[in-house]
């Protein structure tokens, strides 16, 4: 008796449940509906009109950090520059967060850093809640931190400026469903660096200590079994935004494999490698190198974590170590990169303390933000380019060292393992390696070969290039975003 009432109070219960529950989803596609007439209504009333009275089609690229001085940047600004020179009526948009800097002071600065000069204006949309997206937030769950946070800076963005083409060009996949289904916008992407990828997950099923998986989680099996679950769950959610884009454009085969297998978008994803300019180094004349007092050592990387600038230090710091006092000429190591805000920068004034507890101060040389043409200037008299960054996505750097003509010493891992520093018509491009040792060794290996054997891979590298020029990127970018007109 007591079970069949127990039933029957159930059933009572089950048929206002599901009315409310259908009700409420009706009332959310309404509200979502709605908002979404409504941003197209807006767009109309604000879009604007060009001089023959039709609406230019309005271009946007999401990009929080575009005064940045890092690959993606360049990424954005040779974008850009190849839609003006095809397209004549549309209108290119900025969403970023830079509001310490003017458009033409940014435009300036993608000029001065990457030798980029646009052929029309650019609309610039200064968005006020960047702060959202930044890793600093989030001390922990700090991929959903992120992602969620993008979400509210792209409404804010949505709110502004609402495009007729939509491309997230620095990660923040979790903006595309909220410009497709609520802007009505045509969404494409371009992937430097899958935010959780399937190597991402094997470092924490193995319990492996990186700068992303911390000591005390590894040493804590309950701890790493619920980050695991976390970021199964976080790539189960980050596979269905990313399934959202109607194209998807990743820049080498390890980014393609690590996208099709979470996001599974076959069908719209394409390779198209970031543009280098290279044309720029090569025009560096290539001789054989002359007897100096000094050897400069270059790394180009913008100063984030996951470049691991230390392991380039205590690489260097050991190379010095096992060097002998006569052995010339005397050794200098040059970080060349970007800082973004506060935080890159208390990375760099952290590296410099490093240096002085290894005793390398003396021999370390930071530049900042630097002009495009003193980075040449470094490049051209180096002796090697350095990488450290485990699974690079590309490596425009590693590119620019190759072309500049230094005997390039990367990660053995990611873009350079796969794409880059490959054999070239039988013949070596560089030297790969992988810890601390490996690097002092391999750079000690490069110091002491011919001047003549050195310009023979310098030689190889530089013919291996051409295939990650502003051109070629030109071409495949033009057919990849053609799919989204």
């Amino acid at each position: 008796m007591v079970a069949g009432g127990t039933g029957r109070l159930l059933c009572s219960l089950l048929v206002p449940a599901l009315f409310l529950s259908g009700a409420l989803c009706l009332c959310v596609a309404v509200l979502l509906w709605g908002t979404r007439l409504w941003l197209q209504a807006r767009k109309r009333r604000l879009g604007p009109v060009g001089r023959d009275r039709q609406r230019p089609v309005l271009v946007a690229f999401f990009h929080p950090y575009c005064n940045a001085g890092g690959g993606g940047e360049r990424v954005l600004w040779c974008a850009i520059r190849t839609l003006q020179k095809k397209y004549k009526n549309i209108t290119c948009v900025v969403y970023t967060g830079d509001r310490d800097a003017t458009g033409e002071e940014i435009v300036e600065g993608a000029f001065r850093r990457f030798n980029i000069k646009l052929t029309h204006p650019v609309k610039f949309v200064f968005l006020e809640k960047r702060y959202l997206v930044e890793a600093s937030l989030y001390p922990h769950f700090t991929l959903l931190g992120q992602s969620l946070g993008s979400v509210f800076l792209g409404w804010e963005a949505l709110l502004k400026c609402v495009p007729d083409i939509y491309i997230d060009s620095m990660g923040y996949a979790f903006t595309l469903p909220l410009f497709k289904y609520l802007g009505g916008c045509r969404v494409g992407c371009y992937v430097h660096y899958p935010t959780i990828s399937t190597d991402m997950l094997s470092v924490v099923r193995n319990q492996d200590t990186r700068f992303n998986n911390a000591a005390f989680i590894t040493n804590n099996p309950l701890i790493s079994k619920f980050k695991l679950v976390y970021y199964y769950l976080f790539a189960f959610l980050y596979g269905l935004v990313g399934s959202c884009s109607d194209v998807v454009m990743v820049n080498s085969s390890w980014t393609l494999n690590h996208i099709l297998s979470i996001w599974r978008t076959g069908a719209c994803t394409s390779v198209v490698y970031p543009p280098c300019d290279v044309q720029t180094f090569l025009d560096i004349p290539l001789e054989e190198e002359k007897s100096t007092a000094e050897c400069s050592i270059v790394s180009v990387s913008q100063f984030r974590p996951e470049k691991d600038h230390p392991l380039q230090i205590r690489a260097f710091a050991k190379l010095l170590k096992e060097k002998r006092p006569e052995q010339q000429p005397s050794l200098k190591l040059i970080l060349i990169g970007g800082c973004r805000n506060q935080q890159d920068e208390e990375r760099v004034n952290n590296l410099k303390r490093l240096c002085e507890e290894l005793g390398v101060s003396g021999s370390v040389m930071f530049r900042v933000n630097i002009p495009f043409e003193e980075l040449k200037k470094h490049l051209a008299e180096a002796t090697i380019g350095l990488h450290t960054m485990w699974n690079e996505h590309f490596g425009i750097g590693v590119v620019e060292c190759m072309a500049a003509g230094t005997v390039i010493l990367a990660h053995n891992s990611g873009g350079p393992k796969l794409d880059i520093v490959v054999p070239y018509e039988g013949r070596i491009t560089g030297f790969l390696a992988e810890n601390e040792d490996n690097y002092a060794e391999k750079m000690a290996y490069i110091l002491s070969l011919s001047p003549e054997k050195r310009l023979e891979i310098r030689e190889n590298a530089r013919r291996s290039v051409y295939r990650f020029s502003d051109r070629h990127f030109e071409e495949t970018f033009l057919l990849s975003e053609s799919q989204a007109r």
